[in-house]
């Protein structure tokens, strides 16, 4: 496999900024993204989604909108006939039941958590990322800035993977966002 060279390399260091006292916002890039892609047709959804749960650990697949943890990565539900397989390894799939996509390049993956986070990212996605209405484990495809993103609300923070050729144009708007609130990058 190749090496997987991060598109915000050299574009930012460890540092706090902003308002004074402890960071509202914590940045970070997730460094060594592993994902994948795992479709379905139409007619072979419940097979694809029993092979896609298997693969990382999972006695069943997550519904639309969701994602599970399992003990080999975890399974989000970004569309209706697609899941994609983060940290683990996407299942063999025979062409006439489904297709598989490795997406770890293609993807820059940024972590944003602390008190703060939901009303920083708030400035830019028209979604509510209240608790009540975005509780961990959910997932939604969104735009931030005009860049379609994917968001999930791990038990870490928010996780978006953003298209690479996008990452670091978005990187800065989160950059100015933050400091707002007092934010850290690490």
């Amino acid at each position: 496999m190749v090496e997987r060279a991060s598109a915000l390399a050299g574009h930012y260091s460890a540092t706090r900024f902003g308002q004074e006292g402890d960071p509202g916002v914590t940045l970070c890039e997730v460094p060594g993204l592993v994902l994948h892609q795992v479709s379905a047709w139409p007619d072979t959804l419940s097979a694809v989604a029993a092979e896609a749960a298997l693969a990382v650990g999972l006695t069943g697949a997550p519904g639309p909108g969701l994602a599970a943890a399992g003990t080999a990565g975890a399974l989000l539900r970004v569309e209706p006939l697609k899941w994609w397989i983060y940290r683990g390894e996407a299942p063999e799939l025979p062409a006439d039941t489904g297709t598989t996509l490795d997406l770890s390049h293609a993807r820059s993956h940024v972590r944003v958590s602390g008190p703060q986070a939901a009303t920083c990212l708030n400035r830019h996605l028209p979604l509510d990322l209240r608790d009540a209405f975005c509780p961990v484990g959910s997932v939604a495809s969104t735009a931030l800035h005009h860049v379609g993103i994917t968001l999930w609300r791990s038990e870490d923070g928010f996780e978006l993977f953003v298209p690479r050729g996008f990452a670091l144009s978005t990187w800065e708007i989160l950059i100015e966002t933050a400091a707002q609130f007092g934010a850290e990058v690490k």
